[in-house]
């Protein structure tokens, strides 16, 4: 009995650092991507068949095809290269659902006229999540 016990002992030490490092390497390898600032004005409320947005993710991915793909941007509105791609403007959903944003922050994206900061998470180039703030 104490042999097997010595045995287990054993191995949960041996084992204890390589459990460790993928732990860490796993959490390393989501890195911040990207990180860019922009204003939530009226143009990005609405799609582009004139529908007004009640989501807040719909309204950033507006926002981001807004800038991109129709030229519209508020003054300072800050470019990414990462919602460039319009691959990554379809994943934008998903990518919030995975990340953050208060309930605060949601209303008032959804009511307009605010400033938003976006991280952008993921690796390889492949985002995973976005984490949403509003600021002044």
């Amino acid at each position: 009995m104490r042999k097997l016990i010595s045995i287990a002992v054993s191995v949960l030490v041996v084992g204890a650092p390589v459990l460790a490092q993928s732990s860490v390497t796993a959490t390393h390898t989501n890195r911040p991507i990207e990180h860019y600032r922009a204003y939530i004005g009226e143009a990005d409320l609405f799609n582009s068949k004139g529908t007004r947005l009640t989501q807040p993710w719909q309204i950033i991915r507006q926002d981001r095809a807004n800038f991109h793909q129709y030229g519209i941007r508020d003054n300072d509105d800050q470019s990414d290269s990462f919602f460039a791609d319009q691959a990554n403007r379809q994943s934008l959903e998903a990518m919030l659902r995975n990340g953050t944003m208060t309930r605060e922050a949601a209303a008032m994206i959804v009511h307009g006229n605010v400033w938003i900061d976006v991280d952008i998470y993921g690796s390889q180039g492949t985002g995973r999540w976005i984490d949403v703030t509003v600021s002044d």
